[in-house]
């Protein structure tokens, strides 16, 4: 038994209160070394005979992946607390392992014993319950429809006349969004995630120049407002993006101080190493995002920045009715005032959900007290190394995807925010080399995989660009630019995760070992009573794959043809043609 490869600690994703009676337990093993692993768990303060008294529960492994084995239990404990240590078995030996390391015998003392004091309600993460059942579509305000040509910048090109590029405009508004809303219900889109629309210079918006307004391109307060009701009747939530991480070069604070230096009454707005301000060196004799002078970053340990920028992020939630924030470069802003970011905004609207971008290991901005969830990087690079690449095999993405769920609590898994592209990425097809049914695989997992997915804005009907600014292109509204067939597929999927709660975050997930059926991934999702099995071809050939379940008399469902049949025999096999896919119903 390799004991160094043994983890466990108290907290996060591997203890913690699931609801206000349940706890979930994990613990890491060695890949392969253990054969059994279970629980020895009680209350702290039930003892008789001057003996602590204590029951064993079996754990589930849930998961493999390059390194390690996960093991699982979920516990209820009466009174809300709890002690507990681990019985690990590889058929050799049996070792427990506890707060104070290794033993051959359960300790007598409790001090042992992993401790979970006392399960407080107010410490259950909470995020929003309708994120579970959303699909979110991300909208570039100003590459997604030109509803009002009066209100376009100078210099405005026609829609779609030229390739994009980090200067040029074309006049995409609210007004046009507004107008194909109807589009968006067809696909089934339930949440809109706008890049920012706040007055900025660029045309991205991501340099601010006025938290408090709305970009003259974008429309005004009352488009805003009359878009986020059309989008509430038609029953979409609606996320606004906001940077507090750094404003613009025209902020009107930092021009202040680029005139005054330390006079400026804004000096301490900024993080300055000397005046005057160098905006022409690289990197500037001031913070800024990377090295771009034009994005000074805020000082958000000043009182007087902070008392701004949580005012922002009350204002369109009170005032407009917003759904959710999603926060720019979110890492790089300080805990504390994420904490207090959460109390203001959820005191105006309790159920807003609040999305950090990270592109790592996000645990430390997940403990309930900051974000609801994160922008789920790590998912979409093993989508993409799988599917579009196929730098891995599927051995190893199962391995990787397996590393991901396991990297939060499940509360957060069901909530964190799925993508396979976006304004900073290429375009999705275009990784893919252009081919569809890689991109319609891509759609099968991801809207078959726990969490809330997003569509960034044309992916679905065959959008192509290479990086940014390749990806803003223009959405093309000619319906003979469009992939049909592309966007039936993601309509239809979404349909049935609307329609089989099981497809989204209901039930558990468990991967099937991929040497069963070489170049296939294989999953099922069960709530205890109704299982689906999804099933991918990841070959260029058509390929069947041996069922791993006894099956015979049993009805089965194919989700995706209607198709029923009742399985003749205890080992079915389904045949799939090149990059295919299924969804079974095993009843």
């Amino acid at each position: 038994m390799i004991l160094e490869a043994i983890y466990h600690r108290p907290k996060d994703n591997y203890a913690y209160a699931c609801t206000e009676s349940e706890i979930h337990i994990r613990i890491r093993t060695k890949k392969n070394d253990i054969k059994t692993a279970s629980l020895l768990h009680g209350d702290p303060y039930h003892w008789e005979s001057g003996e602590w008294i204590y029951e064993k529960k079996d754990m589930t492994l849930t998961g493999t992946d390059q390194l390690f084995d996960y093991w699982f239990a979920s516990l209820t404990p009466p009174f809300r607390r709890l002690r507990y240590g681990f019985m690990l078995n590889d058929e050799n030996e049996e070792i427990f392992y506890g707060e104070k390391g290794f033993s051959q015998d359960p300790p007598l003392d409790i001090g042992d014993y992993f401790c979970f004091p006392f399960l407080n309600p107010i410490d259950v993460f909470k995020a929003p319950d309708w994120v579970k059942d959303t699909v979110w579509y991300q909208i570039l305000p100003e590459r997604f429809a030109n509803g009002n040509r009066e209100n376009d910048p100078a210099g405005t090109l026609e829609w779609g006349s030229a390739e994009p590029s980090r200067s040029n405009f074309f006049g995409g508004d609210l007004e046009g969004v507004i107008e194909n809303i109807p589009y968006l219900k067809e696909l089934g889109i339930s949440g809109i995630y706008f890049t920012p629309i706040f007055k900025a210079f660029s045309n991205h918006k991501y340099d601010t120049i006025d938290y408090f307004e709305i970009d003259p391109q974008f429309g005004t307060k009352e488009t805003l407002k009359e878009l986020i009701a059309k989008c509430h009747e038609n029953g979409m939530k609606v996320m606004l993006d906001a940077v507090f991480n750094h404003s613009g070069f025209y902020f009107p604070q930092f021009q202040d101080v680029l005139e005054k230096g330390a006079d400026s009454p804004y000096s301490n707005w900024f993080h300055t190493k000397e005046f005057p301000l160098d905006t022409k060196s690289t990197p500037p004799n001031y913070d800024t995002f990377a090295f771009e002078a034009s994005m000074p970053k805020l000082n958000t340990e000043n009182k007087d920045v902070r008392s701004y920028l949580l005012e922002v992020g009350r204002y369109w939630v009170k005032e407009f009715d917003i759904d959710g924030w999603r926060l720019d470069v979110a890492n790089e802003v300080d805990h504390q005032f994420w904490r207090d970011f959460r109390k203001e905004v959820k005191a105006v609207k309790p159920d807003l959900y609040i999305l950090g971008e990270i592109w790592h290991d996000s645990m430390p901005w997940l403990r309930g007290d900051q974000f609801d969830a994160v922008m789920n990087y790590p998912f979409t690079t093993n989508m993409i190394n799988l599917f579009a690449k196929q730098s891995i095999t599927p051995a190893r993405f199962i391995e990787n995807l397996t590393s991901v769920i396991h990297m939060y609590p499940k509360t957060v898994t069901e909530v964190n925010f799925n993508l396979v592209g976006s304004h900073d990425t290429p375009r999705i097809l275009s990784e893919c080399g252009e081919d569809i049914r890689k991109l319609k695989q891509i759609f099968s997992f991801m809207l078959s995989f726990p969490g809330t997915p997003c569509i960034y804005y044309g992916d679905e009907i065959g959008m192509t660009g290479e990086q940014d600014p390749g990806c803003r292109k223009c959405f093309p509204w000619e319906q003979d630019a469009h992939n049909e067939e592309l966007f039936h597929h993601v309509k239809k999927h979404i349909s049935l995760r609307r329609s089989h709660p099981l497809l989204a975050n209901e039930g558990n997930l468990s991967f099937l070992p991929s040497d069963l059926n070489d170049g296939f991934i294989a999953f099922t999702k069960s709530n205890g009573e109704d299982t689906l099995f999804i099933l991918m071809n990841c070959k260029e050939e058509p390929s069947s794959y041996s069922l791993p379940f006894d099956l015979k008399g049993k009805k089965i469902l194919n989700l995706w043809t209607g198709e029923e049949f009742a399985a003749e025999a205890e080992n079915i096999e389904v045949e799939l043609e090149e990059y295919g896919f299924a969804i079974l119903q095993l009843s």
